[in-house]
């Protein structure tokens, strides 16, 4: 059982940056591939990325690689969200998700752990 706890959510404004924080039960998520999805009312859900815990290797989705950066923190069973320069479309609930099998490209993924997400409010 992988226990997944977002953090880091909030309102912020248009052009400021948000750092976001997925803490793992210890010891739980090091044959997984951690990685970030959001959704956006009335939106699918997006895949951001994924890291594979025991590699570092990323792979994100083509429209996110600009402003997005998944980092992590093996001492710390913690994965990290960066979005730099948010805008009103960034608006969404975060997701940190954990999955035993890659599957490229991302919307192909198959999570087999859910956080319970953290909202972001990009608002003026």
């Amino acid at each position: 059982q992988v226990r997944l706890i977002e953090s880091g959510g909030g309102v912020v404004q248009p052009g400021d940056s948000v750092r976001l924080s997925c803490r793992a039960s210890a010891g739980t998520v090091s044959r997984f591939h951690v990685g970030w999805l959001r959704q956006a009312p009335g939106h699918d859900r997006e895949p951001i990325g994924v890291v594979s815990w025991i590699t570092g290797n990323t792979h994100y989705e083509e429209s996110m690689k600009d402003r997005f950066t998944l980092s992590r923190d093996k001492d710390d069973n913690t994965l990290y969200l960066q979005i730099n320069n948010l805008g009103p479309e960034d608006t969404a609930v975060y997701y940190c998700t954990a999955s035993q099998a890659l599957s490229l490209p991302l919307q192909k993924l198959t999570v087999d752990y859910w956080g319970q997400g953290t909202q972001v409010t990009v608002s003026s």
